[in-house]
């Protein structure tokens, strides 16, 4: 049976992405339409992360960035289909604007490891391609569940001859030894990690348990880290990737001044861009001792 689901999402991978890009736009948005308009359980989860990180929002306006978040969410769905299937020159050239490049090639330069920080704001399919074709990065990934999915996106995310690492105990160990040899990786920063490798900071004014594992290769400037984001132009012709230095207080060697610094500068990008950010992420699921759960 898993073989046949398996078979089935990568079959249906194939055919969004064999359709022209208005179309993949198109049939993205249409799938968000029906996320906000039809009762499911994403929906009420990003219901409940923007009332909570936009309290200042009436009905009305929280409804509305509701429903373009979800048609932003969407249209990722169908792009990332596309970034999974092209070859990866042809998902590069979906790249319109680069803001900030001489920040990561300083960073390549200094001869330490580069931390590449991102979050699940915009496309990070295409990101990928993009960060790929500067240097050649270990990305590090939470595998799907089903195998053949995971094989597609193994086979499709190394492209550019670099490497990939799933959130396992192996994986972690590789990531943190190939910044140590100098080398590139990448990091998605936000997904919420267990209580034992995260610290509860604020994000949009929220407690959030937030990863230690990044600030930790970054602590007393033993590595250099970039915060990278690929975000969706409103033409929908493409995508503009944003590259900026990650702020001093993360190379401090007081943890949570460190984890503080990083979930701020998340947060900035999420304010800038809100209805581009994955709200159907449960990213508040683990609260406080003595606070209410919210989903």
């Amino acid at each position: 049976m898993e073989k046949l689901k398996g078979a089935l999402v990568v079959g249906a991978l194939r055919l969004v992405a064999a359709l022209p890009w208005p179309a993949v736009q198109g049939l993205g948005s249409a799938i968000g339409w029906l996320m906000w308009k039809l009762p499911n359980r994403s929906r009420e989860v990003a219901r409940t992360n923007l009332h909570k990180c936009f309290p200042d929002l009436d009905a009305g306006q929280l409804d509305a960035l509701l429903g373009r978040t979800l048609r932003d969410i969407g249209k990722t769905f169908t792009e990332s289909a596309c970034a999974w299937i092209w070859p990866a020159h042809k998902t590069l050239g979906l790249i319109k604007q680069v803001e900030g490049l001489e920040v990561l090639e300083q960073a390549l330069a200094s001869g330490k490891g580069v931390v590449g920080i991102t979050s699940h704001l915009g496309n990070w399919e295409v990101l990928n391609h993009f960060y790929c074709a500067q240097c050649k990065p270990i990305i590090f990934y939470r595998p799907p569940k089903l195998k053949a999915v995971d094989d597609l996106l193994q086979q499709q995310r190394v492209q550019l001859g670099n490497r990939v690492a799933p959130s396992t105990r192996e994986g972690i160990l590789s990531v943190i030894k190939e910044v140590r040899r100098g080398g590139s990786v990448g990091i998605p920063a936000d997904p919420e990690p267990s209580e034992g490798s995260g610290l509860f900071v604020p994000f949009f004014a929220i407690q959030a348990l937030t990863s230690k594992f990044v600030p930790g290769m970054l602590a007393g400037g033993k590595a250099v880290g970039v915060f990278l984001h690929a975000l969706r132009l409103e033409d929908g012709s493409g995508f503009k990737v944003i590259l900026e230095a990650a702020p001093e207080g993360m190379y401090s060697e007081d943890v949570e001044t460190a984890v503080a610094a990083m979930s701020a500068t998340i947060e900035k990008y999420v304010r800038a861009y809100p209805s581009q950010y994955m709200w159907t992420m449960k990213r508040f699921k683990k609260r406080p001792p003595g606070e209410k759960r919210w989903y």
